[in-house]
C-alpha cells in the first residue's frame, strides 16, 4: 500500500501540473484564443507595417490607422467599427484588410476569429438572397458569441446582390445587445471597386490643377464617395440602410497608383522572394504595365495586381 504522504504528494503535484497546463497563458500559447478585454493594438507596429507595405495610399493609411487605434483604445465603444474601402483593383484594399486582421488576431486570415466572405463564392444566386440573409445573421451571431473581437471582411461588395448586406444592419447599429449578444467590439470591413471611377477622376483633377496627390484629404472624397456608392446599382450598398442610417464609420478611398508606386510594389515583391533588387528588372516589369489616361499615362489601370505574374517572366534575369 502507498504511504498517505506519497499519495498526497502525488495528488498535489498532479493538481499543480493540471492547473499550470490549463492556465490561459500556457494554453493560448498553443491554441488560438480570443483576445482578452484588455487587449490593445500596437499602434507603432501597425503604422510601421502600413508604411513599409502599402504604397501610394496616404489617405487610407492615415484614416484606417486613426480609426482602428481610436476604436481599440476605447474601453466601451458604442458600436462595432465599420469601414468601407473603395478603389480600383490592385490599389491595396485587400492588402490593408489583411494587415489589419493580423494585428487584431496574430494568425490573420487563417485565424478562426477572422471571417472572409466573397460575394461570388458565398452568395452566388439572386433567387436565394432570403436564405443568404438568414445564414449570414446566424454565422455572425455565432462567431461574435464565441469571440467579441471577431473581424468580418466582405470582399467583392460591388458584386453582392442589392439588399443582402442590410441583413447585418442590427449588428452594426448602436445597440448594447441584440438577442443577448454585444457586437460593439467587432470589426466589419467592406471591400469594393465601386466608386473607383469617382476617386480616379478626383485624383486626375488634382493632378491637372498642379496639386500633389498628398494634398488630397478625406473631406475631398468621402461625401462624394458615399453618395455615389449609395446610388450605384452595382455597388452592393445600393440604397443600403447601412449608409442611410450612417452606420458605416468611414468610406476610405484608395487612389490610383502612379509609376513610382508600381515600382515600389515590384521592389517589395523581389525582396519578398529573396532576390536582390535589380533596377533594370524593376523598369522592365513596370514597362509591361498599362497606364491611363491614354495621353498622359499617369496611373496604372490594374494597380499592382499583376506585378507578381509579370515578375515571374523575369525570374531568370
Amino acid at each position: 500500500a502507498l504511504e498517505p504522504l506519497s499519495v498526497g504528494l502525488a495528488i498535489g503535484v498532479a493538481s499543480a501540473l493540471t492547473g499550470y497546463l490549463s492556465h490561459p497563458r500556457f494554453y493560448c500559447s498553443y491554441v488560438e484564443c480570443c483576445p482578452s478585454a484588455g487587449h490593445r493594438l500596437n499602434a507603432t507596429a501597425l503604422k510601421v507595417q502600413l508604411g513599409a507595405k502599402l504604397f501610394g495610399q496616404h489617405l487610407a493609411k492615415d484614416v484606417v490607422l486613426k480609426a482602428v487605434m481610436g476604436f481599440s483604445n476605447n474601453p466601451s465603444p458604442k458600436k462595432p467599427l465599420t469601414l468601407s474601402l473603395h478603389g480600383w483593383a490592385g490599389t491595396g484594399k485587400n492588402f490593408l484588410s489583411q494587415i489589419l486582421a493580423e494585428h487584431v488576431h496574430r494568425a490573420g486570415l487563417r485565424s478562426k476569429f477572422v471571417h472572409l466572405f466573397l460575394a461570388t463564392l458565398h452568395f452566388p444566386h439572386q433567387d436565394q438572397v432570403k436564405l443568404y440573409k438568414e445564414q449570414l445573421q446566424n454565422w455572425i451571431r455565432g462567431n461574435v458569441s464565441a469571440c467579441p473581437y471577431s473581424v468580418f471582411i466582405f470582399d467583392e461588395m460591388d458584386k453582392m446582390h442589392p439588399g443582402l448586406i442590410d441583413a447585418i444592419k442590427p449588428f452594426l447599429d448602436y445597440y448594447e445587445q441584440v438577442d443577448g449578444v454585444s457586437y460593439r467590439n467587432a470589426i466589419f470591413i467592406f471591400l469594393s471597386n465601386a466608386g473607383g471611377d469617382l476617386i480616379n477622376k478626383a485624383a486626375l483633377d488634382f493632378w491637372t490643377s498642379g496639386k500633389r496627390r498628398e494634398e488630397i484629404q478625406l473631406k475631398d472624397l468621402e461625401p462624394m464617395l458615399s453618395v455615389g456608392v449609395f446610388n450605384n446599382k452595382n455597388s452592393g450598398l445600393w440604397h443600403s440602410s447601412l449608409i442611410d442610417r450612417n452606420l458605416i464609420d468611414y468610406f476610405v478611398p484608395f487612389l490610383p497608383l502612379e509609376h513610382k508606386h508600381v515600382k515600389m510594389c515590384i521592389r517589395a515583391e523581389m525582396t519578398a522572394r529573396g532576390y536582390a533588387v535589380d533596377e533594370e528588372v524593376v523598369q522592365a516589369v513596370a514597362d509591361e504595365m498599362t497606364f491611363f489616361p491614354k495621353e498622359q499615362k499617369i496611373y496604372s489601370d490594374k494597380g499592382c495586381k499583376t506585378v507578381q505574374a509579370k515578375l515571374d517572366i523575369h525570374e531568370d534575369a
